[in-house]
């Protein structure tokens, strides 16, 4: 099976992203895994507290990946898989999709500020040409009548 991966993070267009690669599984019989990476900076403390924190970033990631979860359960007749890794984002989605060969498309969504894109999506564009699967970048201003009519 192919699976369609995104990125789980607290970004306005991660929404879109989702979206789009829930419908597109939906209708090639594909599957989705959402990857959450935990920043490594955010335990240099004591390491009692370091554990504290880091299982409180995963309680969060699980609440934030339920609800989308019940939105492709309900709306797509998907069963998204959640990954959690821990490390650098750019270095944690390439190990993932290097460790999971059903990993057919990463999808990321494009924020739409004047700022750009998104670190994620500029970092990514970066190393697209030496990834082992294609990247969709899924813009972060797509209405959910438009996204189904492209999927």
């Amino acid at each position: 099976m192919r699976k369609f991966l995104v990125v789980l993070d607290d970004s306005r267009e991660c929404l879109n992203a989702m979206r789009f690669a829930a419908m597109r599984a939906a209708k090639t019989g594909g599957g989705v895994q959402i990857l959450s990476v935990i920043p490594p900076d955010e335990f240099n403390h004591w390491i009692g507290v370091g554990d504290i924190m880091r299982e409180e970033a995963r309680e969060r990631i699980e609440a934030h990946f339920e609800v989308f979860a019940k939105w492709m359960r309900d709306r797509q007749g998907i069963e998204p898989e959640l990954v959690i890794r821990e490390g650098d984002t750019i270095d944690e989605i390439i190990d993932q999709i290097r460790d999971d060969p059903e990993i057919g498309v990463l999808v990321l969504g494009a924020g739409v500020d004047k700022k750009g894109p998104g670190p994620l999506v500029s970092q990514m564009s970066r190393t697209a040409g030496t990834l082992p699967v294609p990247v969709t970048i899924v813009p972060g201003d797509l209405s959910k009548e438009k996204l189904e009519e492209i999927t």
